[in-house]
């Protein structure tokens, strides 16, 4: 066990041998850290927060009481393999949420980015990757498998389908299901997620400029309508000349994937 003497600890805090805890760190009361995780310097457990598993924490990294950090993946395949979760920096990880460690037949990881707010009750499954940035309201629920980008940002009640991809920038409206695929910076909403447009918004708070953002539109619109299949249209767009925002959805769609994609409604 190595604590830093900087490091605050409440008496009634439960710090497993083996643990690391960093500078700076504050752990409240009936707090646990197990014996395979590592707190980086300035990592806040409040009350009743756990941090099990194998499980590194980055710098500066809150979590509020009963959120379970690094428990077994819920996945009847698991047999007790020694697999990771790693949190990165600055995230505010709040009451009741939890992240499992991956599966050694999903690769063995569990990732999620900086900066990233997890809200009440939020859930990441095993061997997701979630990028830096997401947010993820009350109560959403991201299965195992998934691939979540940077600034994506996920309605409170809904629900990502084992082995979706988000692309950067998309927005998930609230009690929403999703199991196809994200373009980057789309918007879905609806019971069973449609793909309902673009990410305005989101678009706009990033900085693009009015010349981007047409740009996106003209190609979310070719994609949506004229002759051939879905993929095709896109296709076309691909030998087309493109921006880079243009280029990136275009990438993501042609890229390999285990789901089919939400396409233009």
């Amino acid at each position: 066990m190595s604590i830093d003497p900087s490091a605050v600890i409440h008496p009634s805090a439960v710090i497993e041998e083996g643990a690391v805890i960093g500078p700076q760190c504050r752990i409240g009361a009936y707090a646990i850290v197990g014996p395979d995780a590592t707190l980086h310097a300035g990592v806040e457990l409040r009350p009743h927060a756990v941090v099990s598993g194998w499980t590194e924490v980055g710098e500066g990294t809150i979590i509020w009481p009963f959120a379970s950090v690094g428990g077994e993946p819920q996945d009847l395949k698991y047999r007790g393999e020694r697999t990771r979760l790693v949190v990165g920096k600055r995230c505010r990880i709040r009451e009741g949420a939890t992240l499992s460690t991956g599966t050694e037949g999903g690769g063995g990881l569990t990732q999620i980015g900086d900066d990233v707010l997890m809200m009440t009750g939020a859930h990441v499954g095993h061997d997701s990757i979630v990028g830096s940035r997401v947010v993820m309201a009350n109560q959403v629920a991201v299965a195992g498998h998934c691939h979540i980008g940077d600034d994506v940002i996920i309605g409170g009640l809904s629900g990502i389908h084992q082995f979706v991809r988000v692309g950067r920038g998309a927005i998930i409206g609230a009690v929403t299901m999703v199991t196809n695929d994200v373009m980057p910076f789309g918007l879905v909403q609806g019971p069973r997620g449609q793909l309902d447009g673009l990410n305005l918004v989101g678009l706009k708070r990033r900085g693009l400029d009015r010349a981007g953002i047409h740009a996106l539109r003209a190609a979310y619109e070719a994609m949506g309508q004229g002759e051939g299949t879905f993929m095709e249209r896109v296709q076309r767009i691909a030998d087309g000349d493109m921006t880079a925002e243009v280029r990136e959805v275009v990438d993501f769609i042609l890229g390999a994937s285990d789901r089919s994609f939400l396409t233009p409604h």
